[in-house]
């Protein structure tokens, strides 16, 4: 692990992806830098490794040709081999050493979540800045939940504030106002999910309620540029009346843009991978006639909207 001059070792975060090159997490070209953790328990989750904090195996079958490295490589003894040389991860005994990882020449078996320093982030951020400069564009943090790395989040905000790029944080906003307040003055733009308006819906649909996430929304909006993502699920909040009270919320909070997010089952094969069980039943995206009901009704109120992926 690196050290900085005091030889006191640098802090990291722990981030589970980095792209580059995206068009839907900001204004103009941007790099997404993604950390994991989340406070939240989405039924429909289309990043479900993105919810514990540490880097935890992942595992891709397809890649996997059967050759045993990583039976002979496991302390734990957690993998095995059916007759037909298929494998077989043992989750209750895994313990996320990563050995099989290094054993496996094919990539079949993964670690999902590395940990990585300020400046290892500049690194890769730096290389696009052109593009920025001539989209203006510029970094996004998202997750899992941005906030659960508040701390590492706040340096990478002063960080990049300090080399002049546009910086947007997207959140579910779930924290505490202390760390809200910590966290807005560095950004200049904040994109907050919201998954219901409705407590006891937003509950069940995610395990919490949405008291603190509304509260925060109130306190950004009065205090920075906000978009509100919404990520629209079947039967769960894409009613029309649902998206009525949205617009009328972001309305009266000066909203600047509200983006659908339409339903994609993207989370039910990555949850295997991971040992994990996809809660939500299958479902079918939204069509067009429904997305256009949805944004005829947005139309008619003085915010700009996007239909993203």
């Amino acid at each position: 692990m690196n050290k900085n001059i005091k030889g006191i070792k640098e802090e990291r975060g722990v981030v589970f992806n980095i792209q580059r090159f995206s068009t839907h997490d900001g204004p103009g070209i941007r790099t997404t830098v993604f950390l994991k953790g989340c406070p939240l328990t989405c039924l429909w989750c289309s990043n479900p490794e993105s919810q514990k904090e540490k880097p935890q195996l992942m595992v891709r079958d397809i890649k996997c040709s059967g050759c045993g490295a990583c039976l002979s490589s496991c302390p734990e003894q957690a993998i095995s081999f059916s007759k037909k040389r298929k494998r077989i991860i043992n989750w209750e005994k895994c313990n996320n050493c990563f050995s099989c990882v290094d054993a496996c020449l094919y990539k079949a078996l993964t670690a999902v979540g590395v940990y990585k320093s300020v400046e290892e982030i500049v690194e890769v951020v730096e290389k696009d800045r052109i593009f920025y400069e001539n989209s203006k564009g510029g970094v996004t943090f998202s997750g899992g939940e941005v906030l659960t790395q508040h701390n590492f989040l706040e340096k990478l905000l002063i960080r990049f504030k300090e080399e002049g790029i546009h910086r947007t944080v997207d959140t579910t906003g779930l924290a505490s106002l202390k760390v809200v307040k910590k966290i807005i003055p560095l950004t200049d733009l904040v994109m907050i999910d919201i998954k219901h308006l409705n407590s006891k819906k937003h509950k069940e649909g995610t395990g919490v309620g949405n008291e603190l996430i509304l509260s925060n929304l109130e306190y950004i909006a009065k205090n920075i540029t906000t978009w509100i993502r919404l990520p629209l699920i079947p039967g769960f909040n894409d009613d029309q009346d649902h998206i009525l009270k949205i617009a009328q919320l972001a309305t009266r909070l000066n909203v600047e843009k509200i983006s659908l997010l339409p339903y994609h089952e993207g989370g039910r094969a990555k949850a295997a991978q991971i040992g994990e069980t996809f809660e939500q039943e299958e479902m079918e995206t939204q069509s067009d006639e429904h997305l256009k009901r949805l944004t005829d009704i947005l139309s008619k109120r003085d915010i700009k909207i996007t239909v993203s992926s």
